[in-house]
């Protein structure tokens, strides 16, 4: 999407009503909070990796960091990133719940075969598999990008395993993977794609245009920071084996997991909150509002105004926000 005056949703009835609910369960309109707010401060890289451990399962050795004690929320991940994506998030969160931040099988630092299936719905049946090793029956599922499709495949397999499900900017129905996508989906194809990672991490100006992650999925390129870079990049490219699993993670998205599930979808009673950034070319906002209409029990939709596909990362209070919002109501 251009901008707010073409693609710049225009919220149904039902969900400014549903999120007139979500702000009184709240005791008023969401404040954006910071460190003087007594929040945790987010962990750097260093802090992140200490924290991180591999859960075997029979998919292979998942990384994942975990934080907090409660009941538990599963954050998911876009591509082609890793759970690094949210440690704001979880600084803010982790004191409610226990944060778990996986990565996903071909991206990040898990481990897998080089024989392991990294559709989409694999990925769902590994987190079955993760959460079992971990003990953990329920989870509150938030999710991003590429992360979304996996939720929504997880939602509608495992609807007694999910309490509730808070979607950002993600692959919605028929828009998944985006039409924008088509050239680096040709580039996975032909085993390339991991070039671009390549020129990442060779060159941050590049990181950081308009032509590279940092300029087209953030509002401030600043926020891909080196840190991130480094973290979620590095072990995409630390082998040929590695190289060829995230080839084949993008390229696993076609076809198109979604439009089969629209039916159960629509017989869903998973409480769900959509909370878009309205800049982000590769998921307009009518996606947003598709699944509004789409599920039964819609918590609504909440603007992000000029947010762009990793909003969360840069905005984590208004997430945190709308996430202890939906777990309350």
């Amino acid at each position: 999407m251009s901008g707010p005056s073409n693609d710049a949703p225009s919220s149904s009835r039902r969900s400014l009503l549903i999120g007139a609910g979500l702000l009184l369960a709240m005791g008023g309109p969401p404040t954006v909070r910071g460190a003087s707010a007594g929040l945790r401060e987010p962990m750097d890289a260093a802090a992140f990796a200490a924290r991180r451990r591999w859960v075997r399962t029979p998919f292979g050795r998942i990384a994942c960091v975990q934080q907090g004690k409660g009941p538990a929320a599963l954050f998911l991940h876009g591509f082609p990133l890793s759970g690094f994506q949210w440690r704001h998030a979880i600084a803010q969160l982790s004191s409610s719940r226990r944060c778990i931040a996986p990565d996903f099988m071909g991206l990040g630092h898990s481990a897998v075969a080089a024989t392991q299936d990294l559709s989409p719905q694999a990925q769902s049946d590994m987190l079955v598999a993760l959460l079992d090793a971990l003990s953990v029956a329920m989870v509150d599922l938030v999710a991003n990008d590429s992360g979304g499709t996996v939720a929504q495949l997880f939602a509608v397999q495992h609807p007694s395993r999910v309490r509730t499900m808070l979607l950002t900017n993600c692959d919605v129905h028929e828009n998944s993977p985006p039409v924008q996508m088509k050239n680096s989906l040709a580039a996975a194809r032909a085993g390339t794609y991991h070039q671009k990672i390549v020129r990442h991490l060779q060159d941050r100006g590049y990181a950081r245009s308009a032509a590279g992650i940092g300029g087209s999925a953030y509002v401030d390129p600043a926020h891909f920071s080196d840190e991130a870079i480094e973290y979620s990049f590095r072990p995409l490219v630390s082998s040929p084996l590695r190289q060829q699993q995230l080839n084949d993670h993008l390229a696993a998205f076609e076809p198109n997991p979604l439009v089969a599930i629209e039916a159960s979808l629509q017989r869903s009673t998973i409480p769900t909150r959509m909370v878009w950034g309205t800049a982000d070319p590769l998921f307009p906002g009518r996606w947003a509002e598709w699944l509004d209409q789409t599920l039964p029990a819609s918590r609504g939709i909440r603007w992000v105004e000029g947010g762009r596909l990793f909003w969360p990362e840069e905005q984590p209070a208004l997430l945190a926000d709308e996430a202890r919002a939906l777990w309350r109501a």
